[in-house]
């Protein structure tokens, strides 16, 4: 079972410790911010799963952040705040929120929370409970199956294509030279046979792009090698 990340934000550091102790007490990793500001920080850095986010704080206030994080990410944002009225609960969800809590809150109720967004989140998100699928944009590669699919479409690669394609997609926006990618695919010194490796990622292309002369994901990167590019 796979530990999630939670990003818990709230400017009174107390709240930030109880919630902590709660939650890690359910095997989750927690993450702190004390605004919304350092919230947005921790996203650049981490990979979170679920955010529980309180609105009242300063610098940058809880429904500024979820605005700011909803441009980009769609992990589940559960609200945290002392006002109770219905209105305040509707802007909230109206700005991004999933879910809405009211302090104080019973920690066995948080974590029901919390574990109902966190399933219904991974229900939708399979790359977080599958480990052997990896999925960007619209190539989607299953270890397991060996299977490669393309918008959509199933294509067929050779071994060494597909162990090529499945170490550029584990490590995505990473530029491997053509000597590395060379000798961690074949197991062996690259010495003089780097156009091997040109040659495998141009028929890769062909298959994997709509277009293999503008390649949207596996670029080349001039003088320096090849890295499959997540937008």
């Amino acid at each position: 079972m796979k530990n999630y990340n939670i990003l818990v934000v709230d400017d009174d550091k107390a709240i930030t410790d109880a919630i902590e102790v709660y939650l890690t007490n359910e095997k989750y990793n927690i993450f702190k911010a004390y605004d919304g500001l350092q919230a947005l920080n921790v996203l650049q850095t981490e990979d979170i799963h679920l955010i529980l986010m309180d609105i009242m704080m300063p610098n940058m206030n809880g429904t500024r952040a979820t605005i700011k994080i909803r441009e980009e990410k769609q992990i589940p944002i559960i609200m945290l705040s002392a006002k109770s009225e219905d209105t305040d609960k509707i802007l909230a969800l109206n700005f991004g929120a999933d879910d809405y809590i009211t302090k104080p809150f019973n920690p066995l109720e948080l974590i029901a929370r919390v574990n109902s967004q966190i399933r219904r989140y991974t229900r939708f998100s399979p790359l977080i409970e599958n480990n052997n699928v990896i999925i960007i944009g619209g190539i989607e590669l299953n270890k397991e199956s060996k299977e490669v699919s393309a918008e959509g479409v199933n294509v067929k690669l050779t071994p060494l294509e597909f162990k090529i394609l499945t170490l550029l997609m584990d490590n995505p926006n990473r530029v491997f030279s053509i000597e590395e990618i060379y000798e961690r695919v074949w197991n062996e010194p690259a010495f003089n046979n780097v156009d091997t490796v040109t040659v495998h990622i141009r028929r890769i292309r062909e298959k994997i792009e709509i277009n293999s002369k503008e390649p949207k994901y596996l670029k080349v990167v001039w003088g320096i090698g090849y890295k499959f590019e997540k937008q």
